[in-house]
């Protein structure tokens, strides 16, 4: 992969005509720091948020050997680069062929489920295997989250108590598991599916080995600025003590976008002005997917390219370059007010989701991928010099 020192080098050098996606290396680096040193337990990085090989190699060198994921594909991938990388399968509805293989072509052991038929799609599909880590996902309040994940996954804690017990039958480790929902945006989230796990502890006197917290760490964006990451650290660890367990079960979290989200970031060319509005060359069918459908504002800068910029800001939203109405992106995205045709604008906070959405719709599609060294726009993981700690 190609190397520069920043975004304005790479312009200069490579004038692309097609969007260019970067990737910092130091980035991930730093975010993985962060989650080793503070982190309560074991890390499973969400291979879903962003799979690209580079990705994951640096990763890897950073200290995550864990891997949560969604398919046998991105089984494949993890195990193509390491054989010894441990995955688990935390999707909580699987097809028997995929389990099947999971488990006796790639000695995975580990599987989520939140319903007695998945449970015996498991038992049956590894031949009753005795060494299984079976995972009861329970549906907690995902009110915080910008992206509500508890409609489609988790069993009710009423369900779930029965649940447990009859899994706890099958599995040679058992373990509690919840997701407080995408990019979530308090840290008492933590704190209460914590509580949930400790109110189902009490009914079935069952001890879990393992409580699995998931994802939903944030990232930074301009109109989503979460507290620090130590904040979400302390209520996890403080909620964990409150269960007075006797023995606490080993810990794990599966975050993605706080880990990648700033790696990545996306250069579009401008195509045509429409006043307010810049049709650039990348959007909803490309990188861009989250700032259509869940309105995810990035960070957004022009690249100059040595030329005058006006220091009155403006408002503008995004069209892509597709056919498709519905590939627009509200924002709003501030800019210099003389932002023009073939200008570039750098848009952050990419390297969750950006590359995995990508379509080929209407022939719009770039792979045009550069490493990059130079700071990402915003980020979560600047140290307060006064008080030490982690601030967005």
């Amino acid at each position: 992969m190609k190397k520069f020192k920043t975004v304005d080098e790479l312009i200069n050098v490579i004038k692309p005509s097609d969007p260019v996606y970067c990737i910092r290396k130091n980035s991930i680096k730093k975010a993985t720091k962060v989650f080793l040193q503070n982190f309560p337990g074991k890390i499973l990085y969400a291979v879903k948020t962003n799979p690209h090989p580079f990705v994951v190699k640096t990763l890897i060198e950073s200290g995550i050997k864990n891997f949560d994921v969604a398919s046998i594909k991105e089984i494949e991938m993890i195990k193509k680069i390491n054989n010894d990388l441990e995955c688990s399968y935390m999707h909580t509805v699987k097809s028997r062929e995929s389990i099947k293989d999971a488990y006796f072509k790639y000695n995975v052991k580990s599987f989520s489920l939140d319903t007695k038929e998945e449970l015996i799609k498991i038992i049956e599909s590894t031949e009753q295997a005795k060494d299984l880590e079976l995972y009861v996902r329970v549906a907690v309040s995902n009110e915080h989250a910008e992206i509500d994940l508890s409609k489609k996954f988790g069993a009710l804690s009423s369900e779930a108590i029965g649940l447990l017990r009859l899994t706890k039958q099958y599995a040679k480790k058992i373990g509690l598991s919840f997701h407080v929902g995408s990019q979530c945006m308090h840290p008492i989230s933590y704190a209460k599916g914590i509580s949930e796990i400790g109110n189902i502890i009490k009914k079935t006197k069952i001890i879990p080995d393992v409580i699995n917290i998931g994802g939903g760490f944030p990232t930074i964006y301009p109109d989503l600025i979460p507290p620090s990451l130590d904040s979400y650290f302390n209520e996890i660890k403080t909620a964990l003590e409150k269960l007075k367990l006797n023995k606490m079960p080993e810990i794990i979290c599966e975050p993605g976008r706080a880990l990648v989200a700033e790696s990545g970031s996306t250069i579009v060319k401008v195509n045509l002005r429409k006043k307010q509005k810049l049709y650039i060359n990348d959007g909803t069918y490309g990188t861009l997917f989250d700032g259509g459908v869940p309105n995810i504002v990035y960070p957004s800068k022009i690249i100059t390219n040595g030329r005058m910029i006006s220091k009155k800001m403006t408002a503008f939203d995004f069209y892509g370059p597709t056919c498709d109405s519905l590939d627009y992106m509200k924002g709003p995205f501030i800019l210099p007010n003389n932002v023009k045709e073939n200008d570039y604008i750098e848009l952050g906070q990419l390297g969750a989701y950006g590359l995995t959405f990508r379509t080929q719709f209407n022939g719009f599609y770039s792979n045009e991928i550069y490493e990059v060294e130079d700071e990402p726009i915003m980020t979560m993981y600047d140290r307060d010099k006064n008080k030490g700690s982690l601030v967005a």
